[in-house]
């Protein structure tokens, strides 16, 4: 049988991830293959890099927790397609979420990470604005 966990303590994991990972996060679109584990080297272009706000990521409730206040990049590093993410301390290299991305849901994305837009497509300069981001826990 799997584990299970009640939602206290699934909202607890959640809520730590945050404050493992700290204030002042960095998030890095980028193009290519999502590589193998979060502890693998960076894979593809960075697209876009966005600084997180302080709390970026509201209270976990109901075992889930989604992104808070506003992720945006007013103007892309590169142009490419939005394939994957990762998110870093605040030093910009140590890893410790990564997924994939996709346009936004009303456009058929499904990606772990949905981009404000209808593609996922970018150019160099363009703003670049997040849509949705939630981390679900397991073992319900």
């Amino acid at each position: 049988m799997a584990f299970q966990f009640s939602t206290a303590a699934r909202n607890a994991a959640l809520d730590a991830i945050e404050t493992a990972i700290g204030a002042g996060a960095v998030l890095k679109i980028r193009s290519g293959t999502v590589p193998a584990t979060v502890g693998t080297a960076d894979a593809g272009t960075v697209l876009a890099t966005l600084t997180l706000p302080s709390d970026w990521m509201a209270a976990a409730s109901g075992g889930s927790k989604s992104k808070s206040g506003t992720w945006e990049d007013t103007s892309a590093d590169a142009t490419g397609t939005a394939a994957h993410f990762r998110i870093y301390a605040s030093d910009g290299t140590t890893a410790h979420i990564q997924g994939t991305v996709s346009q936004r849901a009303a456009d058929g994305g499904t990606g772990d990470l949905q981009l404000d837009q209808a593609t996922a497509g970018l150019v160099a300069g363009q703003a670049v604005t997040i849509s949705a981001f939630t981390l679900t826990a397991g073992g319900a």
